[in-house]
């Protein structure tokens, strides 16, 4: 028997999202129908809510509903101090394992030219503005330890020497192939403290 076309719309919508297949938006959906109404209904109107009103910081790209977010609107943040990372995600990681207090840059992404994703696709030319116009010491790269993530933060060195602006990257600590949202908090605080500057 197939599911009406609401509840297969419902479905398939869920499946957007990622890590979410065919069996789990089904689950998800029963169990929102089935046992959480008010939840869904509080999720859908923030959905609804984020998707009109979020949009990205005009200075770091951070996901905010103002122009500038509230790490690049704060005056206790470092204005000296530019970490270059790859989602949202990181900046959390961070600012919670670290204390670093500096400002941002979100890339939204990194390098990958057979997905075409090149330097205008992560915004570089916003940052390198940055770098040329406002009193910068240095750019910490935090891009992931994965290929794409080395490729980016090459670019990202080359692009702080040009600027002269010294440019460092976290280093040890933090798995090949991992992800900054999913290492220990223990470990990306040593990675971030032991970062070392790119020559």
């Amino acid at each position: 028997m197939a599911y009406s076309p609401v509840l297969m719309h419902l479905i398939e919508s869920l499946q957007c999202m990622p890590g979410i297949g065919k069996k789990s938006a089904q689950r998800i959906a029963f169990y929102l129908l089935e046992r959480n109404l008010e939840g869904a209904s509080v999720l859908s109107e923030a959905l609804a809510t984020a998707v009109a009103d979020i949009k990205h910081c005009e200075r770091c790209r951070m996901f905010t509903e103002n122009n500038l977010c509230h790490i690049c609107s704060s005056d206790k943040r470092k204005k000296s101090q530019i970490c270059v990372v790859e989602s949202p995600a990181d900046v959390m990681a961070i600012d919670d394992a670290t204390g670093y207090r500096g400002q941002y840059f979100i890339l939204m992404g990194h390098l990958s030219p057979l997905d075409g994703i090149g330097p205008e696709e992560l915004h570089l030319n916003q940052l390198e503005k940055r770098l040329k116009i406002e009193d910068i010491k240095e750019l910490i790269i935090a891009t992931n330890p994965t290929v794409e993530g080395d490729a980016t933060a090459h670019f990202l060195s080359e692009m702080a020497l040009r600027c002269s602006v010294q440019a460092s990257r976290i280093a040890h600590g933090v798995p090949l192939g991992g992800e900054l949202e999913y290492v220990d908090v223990g470990t990306l605080s040593h990675a971030f403290f032991g970062r070392r500057f790119i020559d």
